[in-house]
């Protein structure tokens, strides 16, 4: 009987580490410097379409500009990255020229890359 029991606790006591375990592997995942330059990412680019909408290119230009120095620090989907950083880099440059459209449509589709992530 005492070895059924010693058996059990021991049993009971591995699923509880290896459960413990895994919830600090979801956090650190969480928050991770990656995720956290993700969320920054998207942050910059909603307020750089939102002042680009205004036609404030001025702040646009600078959030853009932190947008692209966030995505430097995104590991991962290299792919994505460089693909919704060419978007954000075309939104630089036609904000430039004043092109509020075009520079918006870039911003979106920019962040639908980085929301995917």
């Amino acid at each position: 009987m005492n070895i059924i029991k010693n058996i059990t606790l021991t049993f009971i006591m591995a699923i509880s580490l290896g459960a413990s375990t895994v919830a600090f592997a979801e956090e650190a995942a969480t928050n991770s410097p990656a995720a956290t330059s993700v969320a920054e990412t998207i942050a910059h680019i909603e307020k750089a379409l939102i002042e680009v909408n205004k036609s404030d290119f001025s702040t646009a230009r600078l959030h853009l500009k932190a947008a692209r120095s966030a995505s430097e620090q995104i590991t991962g989907n290299e792919a994505i990255v460089k693909q919704a950083n060419a978007h954000v880099v075309q939104a630089q440059i036609l904000s430039n020229s004043g092109d509020v459209k075009k520079s918006a449509e870039e911003l979106t589709k920019a962040l639908t890359l980085y929301k995917s992530l």
